[in-house]
């Protein structure tokens, strides 16, 4: 019998996400996701009136195409993709790839020849401008041992964290996205790390559930020339196959002047080459999920971690929150201010807005975890 969850997180999908009407038409993209699950998606997409399309994919299939990737073939792959990218008004992405280390022996430059001539085009060329979309994990054992749970437990916390009340979030949030978009100077303090920039004029976007699910942040982006200081990152992050420990950047009018991450310094520098502007940065966001408390070397869930910030080298949103810088990368690392990792402050404009993770500012207090559990 189909887990009544799966159906509760489908309706999320659709209704709350991107808010299916009978004109849509939608492509559902999952990489190893159970088939019942995916039937569910469609028939609740159906039941809304709209189109669905399917495109399944497997891991395994995937990492052999990069392996043996060539200009060709990915300039063939992003022709077809596209084109079907832009007969679609929606997107909902379900990915179950078992091992987030799949890709780890896929050489740097095939990396760079994806993200150029697939990711650059039809992710950030149509996909993300010009749909409605939504992104989200599949749960499977190696993100509960990845979690430190078992893996019932961590199934009962993806579907709890996922389909949490994000019509509570999004009204807690709209103080902060209005005092974001008065926002000239942000700065940012805690162990090893003191920089600063301004978001003046970029415009902020509170995330509640519509593009990534789970969800909890607020986004804007630097004015690109404006950042200074260092930065050093307290997650692990996996990107391009890796895992990246001890990031650490030393900024100057914008730009990466200095990267580190232990063993891996080699490898990130090569990353922050792919092109001109990997080396600024796209994205400031603020996390305030209060169910996410932890990482879990997962993109999707560790940004929204509460008491915690990502900022982000490479490709920025289109306005609001973009500042305009372009790449083929877009990688979204995490910072967290809570006590036991370090602790930190946000100020913005000489204001002191968030401290070790718990916003003070009366107004900003019911995105803190006690409240919007």
């Amino acid at each position: 019998m189909l887990d009544p969850r799966v159906t509760k997180l489908a309706e999320l999908l659709c209704t709350h996400s991107v808010r299916l009407t009978p004109d849509d038409r939608v492509l559902v993209h999952a990489f190893d996701v159970p088939e019942e699950a995916v039937a569910e998606v469609v028939r609740v997409i159906q039941s809304k009136g709209a189109q669905a399309m399917v495109r399944l994919e497997s891991g395994l299939i995937r990492r052999q195409i990069m392996h043996g990737l060539t200009e060709g073939t990915v300039k063939t792959i992003a022709a077809i993709e596209k084109y079907e990218m832009e007969q679609m008004t929606a997107y909902i992405a379900l990915r179950g790839t078992p091992n987030p280390l799949e890709n780890a022996e896929v050489s740097s430059e095939n990396m760079r020849l994806w993200g150029k001539e697939y990711t650059q085009p039809v992710v950030f060329g149509v996909r993300v401008p010009k749909t409605k979309w939504v992104a989200l994990r599949w749960p499977n054992p190696v993100m509960a041992f990845a979690s430190g749970m078992s893996s019932q437990a961590f199934e009962d916390f993806y579907f709890r964290v996922c389909t949490l009340d994000y019509k509570k979030m999004e009204e807690a949030c709209k103080p902060l996205a209005d005092l974001m978009n008065r926002t000239d100077r942000v700065e940012i303090k805690g162990p090893g790390t003191d920089f600063s920039f301004s978001i003046k004029d970029i415009g902020a976007v509170p995330c509640t559930g519509e593009a990534n699910i789970p969800d909890g942040e607020c986004f804007s982006a630097p004015v690109r020339d404006s950042v200074n200081g260092t930065v050093q990152f307290n997650t692990s992050s996996l990107y391009e196959g890796t895992e990246f420990v001890n990031i650490r950047y030393v900024i100057k009018n914008g730009r990466i002047e200095e990267a580190s991450a232990g063993g891996n310094s080699e490898k990130l520098n090569k990353i922050l080459d792919t092109d001109e502007g990997a080396r600024y940065f796209g994205e400031f966001a603020i996390g305030f999920n209060p169910y996410v408390m932890h990482p879990m070397k997962d993109t999707l869930f560790d940004e929204k971690i509460a008491g915690s910030f990502h900022f982000t080298p490479g490709n920025a949103y289109d306005p609001p929150g973009g500042n305009g810088n372009k790449s083929a990368i877009h990688w979204d690392t995490v910072l967290i201010q809570r006590p036991e990792y370090g602790g930190g402050e946000i100020w913005f404009d000489g204001k002191l807005i968030r401290k070790d993770g718990l916003f003070v500012l009366p107004e900003l207090e019911a995105l803190n975890p006690d409240r919007l559990v």
